[in-house]
């Protein structure tokens, strides 16, 4: 059977949570982003973080052993300057309130930063700094109410690190709306901006998106009409595709970033079952049950890509099948 990757053009990632957890890389993935690499599949690495420059984050891959260089990477920034140059004139003052990658990103643009509201900045651009200062939030919400433009690069409230999960830009953006009567415009995933810079900058007619979130990945993809393989190395899992709305399911499954070297899950119905692979999930009236035994990690998601169809189709309750599936989170 063929491989999930030689069905698109290019292949997306994330990063945090599905190329890397803070400084570390996920297991196997290096390995298996050089293969694909070697079967000619086109990588883009893709990041709502726009604490970094795409050289740094490039670099950051490099040293972990996967082969990257900047023109492969595009960060949430990329996607807030190309509708900056919409809305704005070349020059614009802009309040920056994120990291120093973000500052330099604006100026290498053509925007002029202000420090403070009393230089009357055109618009305030926000973007995660694990390091942000209070004041400069207070300020970023200031501005806003003289009547700032409010841009901010994604609206990720949590992040996966080595140590655990840990607050994200989103946190920030609620700390200056509980200020203003206004939202954000926002590039990251899930609204468009980011996936279609990356489109573009790809030149990518049919490419399939890797990630670790509902909300953010596999909804942005949705968005955007691209295919998505939702993988269980970052923020979400198994409870989370069980409660996912339309919207928010993914096309396939996989463990990690190397299930797209080999075929897609698929479950077929018949006889009040779903099956997928060797694993039987039976359907009653209220609820969905194993009638096998899955116990390697493959057979669990299989088990699992079967029992979310029950759920998403039929709407049962598959929570005991949820609760066996104890290598998956």
């Amino acid at each position: 059977m063929r491989a999930l990757a030689e069905d698109y053009d290019a292949s997306l990632f994330d990063l945090d949570g599905v190329i890397y957890l803070g400084p570390y890389a996920i297991d196997g993935v290096p390995e298996a982003l050089e293969e694909l690499r070697s079967r000619g599949t086109r990588l883009g690495f893709v990041t709502n973080n726009a604490a970094r420059t795409p050289e740094t984050v490039a670099e950051h891959l490099v040293d972990l052993g996967i082969e990257a260089a900047p023109s492969d990477v595009v960060n949430s920034t990329m996607a807030t300057l190309r509708m900056l140059g919409d809305d704005l004139q070349t020059g614009a003052r802009i309040l920056a309130v994120g990291t120093d990658a973000l500052r330099q990103q604006l100026v290498g643009a053509g925007f002029t930063l202000v420090d403070s509201l009393d230089d009357e900045p055109s618009a305030v651009v926000q973007g995660y700094s694990p390091t942000i200062a209070w004041p400069r939030l207070e300020e970023a919400a200031l501005a806003v109410q003289r009547g700032a433009a409010w841009y901010a690069t994604n609206p990720d409230l949590t992040r996966p690190s080595d140590r655990g999960i840990v607050p994200g830009l989103g946190t920030q953006i609620a700390v200056v709306r509980a200020c203003v009567d206004v939202d954000p415009q926002i590039a990251g995933k899930p609204f468009r901006p980011l996936l279609d810079e990356t489109v573009l900058r790809m030149e990518a007619r049919h490419p399939i998106f890797v990630g670790d979130r509902t909300d953010t990945d596999v909804l942005g993809a949705n968005t955007v009409g691209m295919d998505s393989l939702f993988v269980f190395t970052g923020a979400h899992g198994k409870h989370d595709l069980a409660e996912a709305e339309p919207a928010y399911r993914p096309t396939y499954i996989g463990y990690d970033a190397s299930a797209l070297l080999e075929p897609p899950r698929v479950a077929s119905f018949g006889e009040q079952r779903y099956v997928c692979g060797y694993q039987e999930v039976d359907l009653t009236d209220k609820a969905a049950f194993l009638s096998t035994r899955p116990v390697t990690r493959d057979e669990q998601l299989d088990a699992l890509w079967a029992a979310l169809q029950a759920v998403w189709r039929f709407g049962l309750d598959i929570s005991a099948v949820l609760n066996s599936l104890d290598t998956l989170r």
